[in-house]
């Protein structure tokens, strides 16, 4: 049985809980380190059990209780080479810290199997990451990109769980307040995924196999939790998917304060 916990998603922060059999691990820790111990504890977590931090890449909504954290706790960092060695620029790892560049190869950590797959964001090297567990669940994690890519797709591919980013709303972030340079980055092919671009991928996903859809990382100034739900929705219900029958889909929290989880 594999449990997972999105603790925090969206611009202000992201982190990600993972426990399968004696492997417990966190996808980035994008919140402070007294935030993030707050949310394992207000979930019954425990963060001792945590062995591995996985991080898609160096921005600070991805990264900001690493240090604290890692060194703290003894827990081992993996990441990108690029990854990896912007946060060794920025002081984030040091020598008191375990870390270890990995490749799209794909690497073990106890009793899962961890896949990366290269996301097209601006960044040095960004990761999404596919999760085995023993019995072979799939748990994929993709987001921080412009696009999604073949490589990207055929990562997700029969993946049971999908963490996918739904940023924004094209006509939201156009006509809001963000400076012009900042509206042109997120609207680049290496900035982030909207509503609709990734309301257009889920019905090749669900047809592939994946059940469980979780919206993630939404913007809290170009972005409506509701809107991002029903655009998603209408993509999958005009390609002939029924709602909990061939799929459930969710909105991350902001902050999981409600124990919200998944069990496959």
């Amino acid at each position: 049985m594999t449990k997972i916990y999105p603790l925090f998603s969206g611009s202000r922060g992201n982190s990600t809980y993972l426990e399968c059999q004696n492997t417990a691990i966190l996808i980035d820790a994008g919140c402070s380190t007294k935030q993030i111990e707050a949310m394992l504890k207000k979930n019954e977590l425990d963060l001792t059990k945590i062995k591995s931090i996985l991080i898609t890449h160096e921005h600070s909504d991805h990264i900001m209780g690493l240090r604290t954290l890692a060194t703290r706790y003894g827990i081992k960092v993996y990441s990108s080479k690029g990854t990896i060695k912007a946060l060794i620029e920025h002081g984030i790892l040091n020598d008191k810290i375990s870390y270890e560049a990995v490749s799209d190869k794909g690497f073990e950590i106890g009793d899962i199997f961890v896949k990366p797959f290269f996301t097209s964001h601006d960044s040095n090297e960004s990761f999404g990451y596919v999760v085995t567990t023993p019995d072979q669940r799939k748990t994929a994690f993709a987001t921080d990109m412009g696009f999604v890519s073949n490589e990207v797709r055929n990562a997700i591919n029969g993946c049971d769980v999908l963490f996918i980013e739904s940023n924004h709303d094209v006509g939201m972030l156009e006509n809001g307040k963000y400076p012009y340079f900042l509206k042109r980055r997120i609207l680049s092919n290496k900035g982030h995924l909207s509503n609709e671009a990734c309301a257009q991928e889920l019905p090749g996903f669900v047809k592939k196999g994946t059940t469980r859809i979780v919206l993630s990382h939404l913007s809290e100034q170009n972005n409506i939790p509701k809107l991002a739900y029903e655009t998603s929705i209408a993509s999958l219900l005009s390609n002939g998917m029924k709602s909990r029958l061939d799929f459930d889909i969710k909105i991350a929290s902001k902050e999981n304060h409600l124990g919200e989880h998944i069990i496959i």
